[in-house]
């Protein structure tokens, strides 16, 4: 046995070529196990193809069926030859809203109560909690995502494609330059933020607006699918319209008579996206999959005013349990459809989509899923009744902000300090602080500056509340609160709420991780996090490499510029 020094440069280099090979073989060998559990689901050619489309921020006026003076074309007619969701729901914010579609279960089940999933938190969508896409995977689907995530990535096996999907373009953060993809999260926190599947997408990167850039793959995706001998999910969710407000110039001279500039361009946004759709709807029709999908459109919250977002005639915004936070924009267009051209006033919410697109594709909802969801086709395809009759909007057990909120104000059954909102029926609970509740009426935005209000509309008369009551059929814009008029019915409702709070999970919501910088990846936002059995099985896989190949073919570097010497043993007799 002799020694020989090799420069640590080159020995490292030659290992991460070496893994990324043997990467490239496990996915490669992964990929094949998977297509021979395609083939032993077979389509039956009854499962519809699924093209659910999320957008981001658009708010409830923001569409021209709902007289926006913003034009939408493409949206207002598949939604008028298909069905508009006109009691429709989600969640305040990008994240929670995202969990519930991908799961099918309330906040407080997934212990993603509070907030939204940042950046530099070791926090992802629970890895025990399964996914839309796997259950359509089961069933046989081709499983496809493009755009935002949103839903954490601090270690690998929070990535879309280790959640169901077989492929992933996009982001992974909840917002980005539309034209650099790059995100700054604070002074040095700033990073890389496109994907594909789960490697920076530098090559695929053009330099282009994203709501391009992701409609153009969605169709190179629907190109080289072959829709008659596999069902297709594919899930496009928009970075549009988030902030920051950027657009392509020639959409904003559409909107020369907005003087206010932050309305001018989300108008030019939305428009961007309406076309967009519009080349999504003919790319369906020409490559033969039209006839047999479900298209889903849903915003994924409210919009925000102070971005040029508008919910008017709801109250409140973007992160508040107000209307004009949870009641989105929203239909189902499709062939299959039986009552086409009408409104779905039943009550649907974004965690039914699970059950109901599960079911529609042929798959299997098990009892230990314990979804909060139900399967509401039937209310929207047939106008029938909805099995849903509550929502419980959220419980946040850390949000507890209502100075005056108390035991005694909640008739000892709950604390009203506790930010919570929960419909029954007719009825709207809210507890704690609800979030910004003025209504900001259209006119708003006829001057420079939001804060410039054609008539004021400011809630000063409930300033010291903790508990709000409405029945929001007879009352949709919130303005009579009937707490003091009907306090059995809140006793009812906050016997509800208490009800919820007993089967919920410990909040994940950890703190801020260092190691998330995107300076200690490559200038990439990406996973960052190691448990101690992904340490080991790396450093396994590392030492069987380095062993193997110096076992099998002999290795002789150069000898010189040894800055730091690591010794390589070679057995008697190699060559």
């Amino acid at each position: 046995m002799f020694i020989v020094w090799v420069p640590v440069s080159l020995l490292l280099g030659f290992i991460i070529s070496q893994t990324w090979s043997i990467q490239m073989s496990w996915d490669n060998w992964k990929a094949e196990q998977h297509n021979r559990g395609n083939e032993l689901h077979k389509p039956s050619g009854s499962q519809p193809h699924i093209v659910f489309i999320l957008v981001d921020d658009q708010g409830f006026r923001d569409v021209g069926y709902h007289g926006s003076e913003i034009k939408t074309p493409a949206l207002d007619r598949l939604a008028a030859q298909g069905v508009k969701l006109e009691n429709y729901y989600v969640q305040p914010l990008c994240s929670p809203s995202r969990s519930q579609l991908m799961t099918g279960r309330y906040q407080i089940h997934t212990g993603l109560q509070h907030s939204i999933i940042r950046a530099t938190q070791p926090n992802c969508l629970p890895l025990e909690n399964v996914t839309l896409p796997q259950k359509l995977r089961d069933a046989g689907y081709s499983t496809h995502m493009v755009g935002k995530w949103h839903l954490g990535f601090y270690k690998r096996g929070c990535l879309p494609t280790q959640r169901g999907f077989d492929s992933f373009f996009g982001s992974l953060l909840g917002s980005g330059d539309y034209y650099s993809h790059y995100k700054c999260e604070g002074p040095g926190m700033c990073g890389y933020d496109l994907y594909e599947g789960e490697e920076a997408a530098w090559e695929q990167d053009r330099g282009l607006y994203s709501t391009v850039m992701f409609t153009r793959k969605a169709i190179n995706i629907l190109a080289n699918h072959d829709p008659h001998r596999q069902p297709l999910f594919l899930y496009l969710a928009y970075q549009a319209v988030h902030s920051p407000l950027q657009v392509p110039a020639r959409y904003l001279e559409r909107y020369k008579g907005i003087p206010n500039l932050n309305r001018r361009k989300y108008a030019a946004m939305v428009s961007c996206l309406d076309e967009a759709i519009h080349n999504l709807t003919v790319a369906l029709k020409r490559y033969g999959y039209y006839d047999n999908t479900v298209i889903v459109y849903s915003s994924d919250n409210g919009g925000q005013p102070l971005a040029g977002g508008s919910n008017w005639p709801l109250r409140g915004s973007k992160a508040t349990y107000w209307e004009g936070g949870i009641r989105a924009v929203g239909f189902v267009h499709s062939p299959l459809l039986v009552n086409k051209g009408t409104k779905c006033r039943s009550l649907v919410h974004i965690t039914d989509w699970f059950p109901t697109l599960v079911t529609l594709g042929e798959g299997t909802i098990d009892e230990h899923l314990n979804l909060d969801g139900y399967d509401v086709w039937e209310a929207i395809s047939e106008g029938l009744p909805s099995p849903r009759q509550d929502i419980l909007h959220n419980i946040d057990p850390i949000y507890i902000k209502a100075k005056n909120g108390s035991w005694k104000a909640g008739y000892g059954i709950w604390n009203t300090a506790v930010q919570a909102a929960l419909r029954v029926g007719h009825w709207k609970l809210l507890t704690g602080v609800p979030g910004y509740s003025d209504w900001v009426p259209p006119q708003t935005f006829s001057y420079q500056r939001l804060a410039t209000r054609w008539h004021n509309e400011r809630v000063r008369w409930d300033r010291g509340k903790s508990l709000w009551l409405f029945n929001i059929t007879a009352d949709p814009y919130e303005r009579v609160d009937l707490s003091q008029r009907f306090p059995h019915i809140v006793k009812k409702m906050l016997m509800r709420l208490a009800q919820y709070n007993k089967t919920a999970v410990p909040v994940r919501y950890p703190a801020k991780d260092l190691r998330s910088n995107p300076q200690y990846n490559g200038g990439v936002w990406g996973p960052w996090f190691k448990d101690e059995r992904e340490r080991q099985e790396e450093e396994e896989r590392d030492n069987h490499l380095f062993n193997n190949h110096i076992g099998h073919h002999g290795f002789y570097p150069r000898l010189d510029r040894l800055s730091v010497r690591v010794p390589v043993y070679y057995p008697t007799g190699s060559t």
